[in-house]
């Protein structure tokens, strides 16, 4: 797929309008888009064949995940409670690429996620902390990515169980710990985690479709917990909790899916987080996600025949912008031009990424479609 030389030729017009009324948050996304305009211009001045596109460099990207499963900064030391994320971000990240990881570090990243397991049911940010489902929920879906043997006999299901009933508020939301903090990621976390180890029952999840529905704003997207901003990652974890209890015909699908469109910025071709707010490459996939979830309630809502054959977003625009203002020239992936790459951009672009260059019809999976900019390899 070529790059869309008339969006390009068009960029300047879609500048963000000050009309001479200047803000701190007005004078950040002009100099953002300067700096996206510069890159796209840039590029395809250097690309100016069909075949010499800007492509994913893979190798880079690839060892620089690679050395992070083993040895890590010292910048990365303000992450010690966020240990199992690390492990799910480069994991992830490392499937996505196709790249499979070595039967030894396998096993040495099962050990270590074990160690961070509460003797009372969940996973800390790293051994001996307290338990948090945010890190439950990275050490589950790294095991399971890991998939062997090993790997799964690791969880113990039946304290997990009752580690989350203890974290469960009756109406229906969950606290991340034990007399933590309350949002909607808790409750996500939890749904997904039980969903995967086939723990979920009604009981548990008592009336959390509620509480679900009132933290969808005004705007579309959901919010942290009730009458809250909404939020790109909030609004996943909204939606994607809602289809895993399959309730999700009770959110306004019509608001969501307005707000949701709103959130693909027009010059950058990547997504913000909130309305007012600056592009970031992570939201490529935590608005990008919303897509094929909000694709497959279409299907289920309208006639099938008339849905498009593709996500309800420019999926070219969102490439351009990873592929050409994300990538860091050392390998990895970032937040928008000027920030550094982590393995949190890293894994979230890349997912994003995968969104945009796969279509499927939501009712024939085996019916998909690829939509690559540049080299499919």
């Amino acid at each position: 797929m070529p790059v869309d030389r008339r969006r390009h030729a068009n960029l300047a017009k879609e500048r963000f309008k000050e009309e001479n009324v200047y803000t701190n948050s007005s004078l950040e996304q002009r100099n953002t888009e300067e700096s996206c305009l510069r890159l796209f211009e840039k590029a395809e001045a250097a690309h100016t064949e069909l075949d010499d596109l800007p492509v994913l460099n893979r190798p880079k990207t690839v060892n620089f995940l690679r050395r992070g499963l083993k040895n890590l900064s010292e910048g990365y030391e303000c992450l010690d409670a966020s240990r199992p994320w690390l492990v799910y971000w480069i994991v992830h990240s490392l499937e996505l690429l196709d790249q499979p990881i070595s039967e030894e570090e396998k096993s040495a990243l099962v050990k270590f996620l074990a160690k961070c397991q509460d003797p009372d049911g969940g996973f800390a940010g790293g051994p001996g902390q307290v338990p948090h489902l945010a890190p439950t929920y990275a050490a589950v879906n790294s095991l399971v990515i890991i998939g062997t043997e090993e790997a799964y006999k690791v969880i113990d299901r039946e304290k997990m169980v009752a580690w989350m009933d203890r974290l469960r508020c009756e109406d229906g939301a969950f606290t991340m710990h034990v007399d933590g903090e309350l949002d909607i990621r808790g409750v996500y976390c939890a749904l997904s985690t039980a969903r995967l180890l086939n723990i979920y029952s009604p009981q548990l999840f008592n009336n959390t479709d509620q509480w679900l529905v009132r933290c969808q704003s005004y705007e579309g997207g959901f919010g942290g917990v009730p009458g809250m901003e909404a939020h790109g990652g909030y609004s996943f974890c909204g939606l994607a909790a809602l289809l895993l209890m399959g309730k999700e015909k009770l959110c306004n699908l019509d608001t969501l899916l307005l707000w949701g469109v709103n959130r693909q910025m027009r010059l950058e071709g990547g997504f913000q987080g909130r309305t007012n707010k600056l592009v970031d490459g992570c939201y490529s996939f935590w608005q990008g996600g919303l897509f094929p979830l909000l694709h497959k309630m279409v299907a289920e809502t309208g006639d099938k025949n008339s849905l498009p054959s593709q996500w309800l977003f420019d999926q070219t625009a969102l490439q351009e912008y990873l592929l050409i203002c994300c990538q860091d020239l050392r390998g990895g992936l970032v937040d928008k031009p000027g920030k550094s790459r982590d393995f949190y951009h890293t894994c979230y672009t890349l997912s994003g990424l995968t969104v945009a260059q796969h279509f499927s019809n939501c009712n024939n999976l085996n019916n998909e479609s690829l939509s690559v900019l540049g080299d499919p390899k």
